[in-house]
């Protein structure tokens, strides 16, 4: 079978893209940064998925497309994320109806229900996001249900929560400076809220076996063995020998300070953390374990795995020259002060 995967250069992308080949597929990736540890029989194509001729170019005797390529919520990118997101999986998703594509896989994000509910998200929560990252997230998979629908193509959505594993960097790697630095850390508000992970090999696994069901739908996908959040960061304070503690921040004064940093762009963080870092946010898994998926990470495990990988690997040239959002370290902006009080 022949696979095309846009942003396929990126973290998850780049990780489905090394799956297929290795079970013998043919793989073509899309994207506008070449990852230079791709593997040679993995074709590569210079283009944004903005540009219609070059998806269409890339479409040419695929069997099923991967769509990973978007502005992720630490890009901060504003308009462009409805640029990219909706629009760029509206072409995505023609082109893939005109080129007689069998299975379009989606993948979106937590950040499709806005303010995560007490107690589990299920398949019946309430899809309502409050931000923009998010709001461009829920409507690039509408867009990817309707043409799907209308074309026959057979349609997975996988939405995943924050996914770690040895390559992460982004916005886990100031944390992950912090607590090697012997920085204390913060959580707003107490911080003893349940907090899922997903670590990349477990949502490749379960990625997979969705292919191989062949069952349309959508999936939330995230461990299954998770504590609080103040547990695991101080869980994972403790495997790394540092003396940085967890410290709680007041929710409206973290909040509002937060947003203010944002829109004076001194800060890395953007709504969809500050609006969601103090509530609890968890999937049920029950339906992806009757499946017969078995995640092997804890919360912890990936978390130890993530910053082991961190600290043998951040002032890699190559890791730093990373042009995907999620494998390269982040600006910390006004966070660099608060850091050296810390």
């Amino acid at each position: 079978m022949r696979h095309l995967i846009t942003g396929g250069s990126g973290f998850i992308g780049n990780l489905t893209a090394r799956r297929l080949r290795d079970r013998g597929e043919h793989v073509r990736v899309l994207d506008i940064w070449s990852d230079p540890s791709r593997e040679r029989d993995i074709e590569f194509v210079d283009s944004s998925v903005l540009n219609r001729d070059g998806v269409a170019a890339a479409m040419r005797g695929v069997d099923m497309v991967h769509h990973n390529a978007a502005l992720v919520a630490q890009t901060d990118a504003g308009r462009d994320y409805w640029n990219v997101n909706v629009e760029g999986t509206r072409i995505v998703a023609e082109e893939a109806a005109r080129a007689g594509v069998k299975t379009l896989v989606h993948v979106s994000s937590t950040a499709a229900f806005g303010i995560p509910p007490r107690g589990a998200i299920t398949a019946d929560t309430p899809l309502k996001p409050v931000e923009p990252y998010g709001i461009s997230k829920l409507a690039s998979e509408q867009v990817a249900e309707e043409i799907c629908r209308a074309n026959g193509i057979s349609l997975i959505t996988i939405r995943p929560r924050a996914t770690l594993g040895a390559g992460r960097m982004g916005i886990f790697q100031i944390l992950f400076e912090w607590i090697r630095e012997n920085r204390n850390v913060y959580v707003i508000g107490s911080g003893d809220i349940r907090f899922q992970f997903i670590h990349a090999h477990d949502l490749m696994d379960f990625y997979m076996l969705a292919l191989e069901a062949g069952r349309c739908g959508t999936y939330n996908v995230g461990t299954d063995d998770f504590g609080t959040l103040r547990g695991d960061l101080e869980e994972l304070i403790a495997h790394a020998a540092s003396r940085s503690k967890v410290k709680s921040l007041p929710e409206a004064l973290a909040i509002n300070s937060l947003r203010l940093l944002h829109a004076l762009r001194i800060s890395p963080l953007v709504p969809w953390h500050y609006l969601t870092y103090h509530k609890e946010c968890y999937f049920d898994v029950a339906p992806l374990l009757a499946m017969g998926w078995r995640p092997r990470y804890s919360n912890n495990r990936m978390l130890h795995e993530s910053y082991d990988w961190y600290l043998a690997n951040a002032r890699d040239k190559v890791v730093a020259a990373a042009g995907s959002p999620h494998r390269s370290p982040l600006r910390q902006g006004a966070l660099w002060l608060v850091k050296q009080i810390s």
